[in-house]
């Protein structure tokens, strides 16, 4: 339930903070770090639908082609966010270890197709996600769940590649080139020229731990307990151990939508332009909305002081009116007495 709010808000300011740091300077890391914010965006779009289903007891009451469309959509969060970072560390070892290349060769419009290539392998490969809708189990429509014993088969094939190409190998590329990095940066011929060399140093080697950690933390549990559910429905194993897996999987599957919450602390806390342009969007944003504040608190005062005096007018008419009503009455007094 925090996820949702956190990750919606959090990748919606990053995005804003990438597309205005881009109108000034556009560099690869930067385009990497926009589709990573993208992915993990509009993955926080479906995950009010997830809430919905488990909270009305694993209960799907949205359209077929809905229940298709959350399946698709967290395959391809999930293994283009793992893409994204691993090209990130890549593009990190390439400015350590081959600086004058990385300098010359990554150019942005490079790093966008590459992205772009990215989008669309990810994208085909999770289509046959898009086969499994919702199914009737025990009168109850229900989502994310496959029909029958040859679906979770299929599944369980594609399981293996997401595991070997979607995790096991990226997570290798990137280890490798953390160790790279280290060895590079530890190394006694390495320049240390100034203060902005150490810093850009300890900055790759925060992003590449970061990115180690992400990958531990949210990938690695749903992964190798993704692995065991899956072989165990495909062998008949007994409901003693599937029940317990099932669970397993819906706790590590929360760890790895986590993730979208976790990259934009990534962007944070690796990068200081994003921090200053975060803080800048934030202090700009307080602007508004204390001056927005302000002009509402003026137009209710001048509202209150406006019926105040008109409140006053209205007292002082009806007081007139009642004076001159007694005068009246003493003058045909006086009259009648004249009289």
């Amino acid at each position: 339930m925090v996820v949702f709010p956190v990750a919606f808000l959090s990748n919606m300011v990053a995005m804003v903070v990438f597309l205005r740091q881009q109108q000034i300077r556009l560099n690869a890391c930067r385009v990497v770090m926009m589709n990573l914010a993208i992915s993990d965006w509009s993955f926080s779009l479906t995950l009010p639908l997830r809430l919905a289903y488990y909270f009305q007891g694993t209960r799907w009451n949205f359209p077929d082609w809905l229940c298709r469309l959350c399946t698709f959509g967290f395959y391809v969060n999930l293994y283009s966010s793992i893409l994204f970072l691993t090209l990130l560390s890549v593009l990190r070892w390439a400015a350590v270890a081959k600086p004058l290349k990385h300098r010359s060769n990554v150019k942005p419009g490079w790093v966008s197709l590459v992205c772009l290539a990215i989008w669309l392998f990810v994208g085909l490969t999770s289509i046959p996600f898009l086969s499994e809708g919702v199914v009737q189990r025990d009168g109850v429509p229900r989502c994310f769940e496959p029909s029958n014993n040859s679906s979770w088969c299929r599944i369980s094939i594609l399981n293996y590649l997401g595991l070997v190409f979607g995790f096991l190998l990226p997570f290798l590329t990137i280890v490798t080139c953390y160790v790279v990095i280290i060895r590079r940066v530890t190394s006694p011929g390495f320049p240390q020229r100034s203060n902005r060399a150490r810093s850009s140093s300890q900055k790759t080697v925060t992003l590449v731990s970061m990115v180690i950690v992400t990958f531990l933390f949210c990938f690695l549990p749903y992964h190798l307990v993704r692995t065991l559910h899956l072989h165990s429905m495909c062998s008949d194993w007994s409901c003693a151990v599937k029940v317990p897996l099932q669970r397993a999987v819906s706790i590590t599957l929360c760890m790895a939508a986590s993730n979208s919450v976790v990259n934009p602390l990534l962007y944070y806390y690796s990068t200081k332009t994003f921090r200053a342009s975060a803080r800048t969007l934030s202090s700009s944003f307080v602007s508004t909305v204390g001056e927005s504040f302000r002009r509402e608190s003026i137009r209710g005062g001048s509202i209150r002081r406006g019926s105040i005096r008109r409140e006053s007018i209205r007292v002082e008419s009806i007081r007139r009116e009642s004076i001159s009503k007694k005068l009246i009455r003493h003058k045909h007094s006086e009259d009648s007495n004249t009289a």
